[in-house]
């Protein structure tokens, strides 16, 4: 029988970018933007706060009950480690935007799933990194968001032999990243459901190549990074959904600004250097802007 941790237990975990192009389900960052999450073990009951994104009253935030995504991840961990507990509380202070593909279904899922281990004592034992991987990505259904907010950096990811993989590679020191947050967001089932079933073989082949040089850019040469995050797959067939979205990724490019899609959309992120100064001002209005860096650490426990 597993035997809880006394006391709160506190979590942070990055937002994420996946996609970045023509990574689509493989590639994913994680940046400087955390949300912050404690939990602790209660004699009985659920309570749940939340403060920052999805906080709304009036019916427009994040349930606060075993629906709460956090919660349900959290419920998964402890069954995979055997235990549940009488009863939990678990405050959320969230600064990754929602439904903007920024990874913050992700980071809940990752959040859970730590802070569930994190509150059993022994918990490195009943449920190894790797564990929680799989975990995660079978909550979300792809690694592309978890790996990177559970493991930091660039990280690609993707399924094999029916098991989930990851494997972190270095970034050029050179690499930040500015993201442009709309005012409204696009839920992932609606992006997703604009692609199609069936891609011409050469799109498929373009975007393997340049997904190829992604890695080579990021890791280490990032004067290819704009001709690296061209895509084929899926970001033109999303502009239906987040026209804005597209017109801002086009006027970028245009003016040899690597921007991409991030993630399921709708917000973009532009990859630069140094100062960022005038990529930000490129904001358009009503929107909000972060100029960020990758973020070397995924879920931190402490």
């Amino acid at each position: 029988m597993a035997t809880f941790v006394e006391g709160p237990v506190r979590v942070t975990v990055p937002a994420t970018s996946a996609n970045l192009g023509p990574g689509f389900d493989s590639l994913g960052l994680a940046l400087s933007l955390r949300d912050e999450l404690e939990a602790e073990v209660l004699p009985s009951g659920l309570v749940v706060e939340v403060e920052g994104a999805g906080a709304g009253t009036d019916g427009t935030g994040v349930p606060l009950d075993e629906s709460h995504l956090v919660v349900r991840a959290m419920r998964a961990a402890f069954a995979l480690m055997g235990e549940q507990p009488p009863g939990l509380r678990l405050a959320c202070h969230n600064r990754i935007p929602h439904a903007r593909g920024l990874g913050s279904s992700s980071a809940a899922i990752v959040a859970g799933v730590v802070l569930a281990r994190g509150l059993v004592a022994g918990g490195q034992l009943l449920a190894s990194d790797e564990a929680l991987l799989e975990l995660a990505a079978d909550l979300e259904g792809h690694p592309d968001n978890v790996a990177p907010a559970l493991l930091g950096g660039f990280v690609i990811s993707g399924r094999e032999d029916e098991r989930w993989y990851a494997v972190r590679a270095g970034v050029d020191p050179r690499v930040s990243a500015v993201v442009f947050v709309p005012p409204a967001g696009v839920e992932t089932t609606v992006a997703r459901g604009l692609l199609p079933d069936v891609v011409p073989h050469a799109d498929a082949a373009a975007n393997s190549g340049r997904a190829a040089l992604l890695v080579a850019a990021l890791t280490g040469q990032p004067e290819h990074l704009l001709a690296a995050t061209r895509d084929w797959l899926h970001q033109d067939q999303r502009e239906p959904a987040m026209p804005e979205t597209l017109a801002l990724v086009r006027a970028l490019r245009a003016d040899g600004v690597p921007a991409v899609v991030s993630g399921a959309g709708p917000t973009v992120l532009a990859f630069g250097a140094g100062d960022t100064s005038e990529l930000e001002a490129r904001c358009p209005q009503g929107w909000q802007c972060h100029a960020l860096a990758v973020e070397p650490e995924g879920a931190v426990l402490g």
